[in-house]
């Protein structure tokens, strides 16, 4: 009871509040991974502006740039890249920094083949820690599963998978997989990290890091990368939701497997014995 989807995770490193020339070059790896096979295409956390806040909150960028690249979800970014799933016929995820309001946070967007924002994500824990000062750096609020044709699927970004809560949220909410789009650690210790959310959870993650693109299913890493400029593909298998149907349909698999097996483990491991033990009786 897995549906397999075809995935690729992008890493190239965006341009400081570059806005334009980011979504170039993200259109363009999205137009490749689709090329490629991809039924849905992960990128980095902060890929449309760059991820500024570590320059904001160490004084090299005055914090009002920000709202220079910072989007809304009905602003012009976000409608060219819902047009560009449309027409690839692909899902499409990415991070970037949403306004709303007065503050900005560090989002995460899943759109949909047919070109609709099927859910989005606000960055929960922040590696810089958090100040009631820093509008342009907000914490998320909550985490749910959202629907896709994929299944539910549910965000962490990059800091976030660090925390086994996090990941827990939305598998509890229903989510069948995890995307991680970052701009972090590129160590072994973090592959290790999202390997133990997959596990602990029991659902494929695709991370998008900027260095490292990682892509986990059944609870083993199918593809890894420390190139900076990547486009990684893999398969992960999804597995379904939790219902009485799927539950009696996975077991009547088992059965049909259970009875086509058996004979043959015992043919192989026990008959020898089992039969010298009726002849001794």
């Amino acid at each position: 009871m897995f549906r397999p989807l075809r995935v690729a995770a992008i890493s190239f490193v965006p341009e400081k509040f570059e806005l334009a020339d980011n979504c170039d070059r993200l259109e363009e790896s999205f137009r490749r991974a689709a090329r490629d096979g991809a039924e849905l295409a992960v990128a980095p956390e902060g890929v449309i502006e760059g991820y500024v806040t570590n320059e904001i909150i160490a004084g090299e960028a005055p914090a009002a740039r920000i709202r220079e690249v910072a989007v809304t979800m009905q602003g012009a970014v976000i409608s060219r890249f819902r047009a560009l799933a449309r027409e690839l016929g692909m899902s499409l995820a990415f991070g970037c920094a949403e306004k709303v309001g007065r503050n900005v946070h560090n989002c995460a967007v899943f759109i949909d083949p047919e070109g609709k924002l099927s859910g989005k994500y606000h960055k929960m824990q922040l590696a810089e820690g958090t100040h009631p000062a820093w509008w342009f750096n907000r914490l998320g609020r909550q985490s749910r599963a959202f629907p896709t044709p994929h299944g539910r699927c549910g965000f962490m970004i990059c800091a976030d998978r660090w925390n086994a809560d996090i990941a827990r949220i939305p598998v509890l909410d229903g989510a069948r997989y995890l995307l991680i789009p970052s701009f972090g650690s590129r160590s072994k210790r973090q592959d290790q990290a999202v390997l133990a959310r997959a596990r602990e959870n029991g659902v494929p993650i695709v991370e998008a890091n900027v260095g490292v693109t990682l892509i986990i299913s059944q609870g083993e890493i199918v593809a890894l990368s420390r190139r900076e400029e990547k486009i990684l593909h893999a398969t992960i298998e999804v597995p379904a939701e939790p219902s009485r149907r799927n539950r009696d349909l996975h077991e009547r698999a088992f059965l049909r497997w259970r009875r086509r097996e058996m004979p043959l483990w015992f043919e192989k491991r026990t008959k020898k014995t089992w039969l010298n033990r009726q002849r001794a009786s």
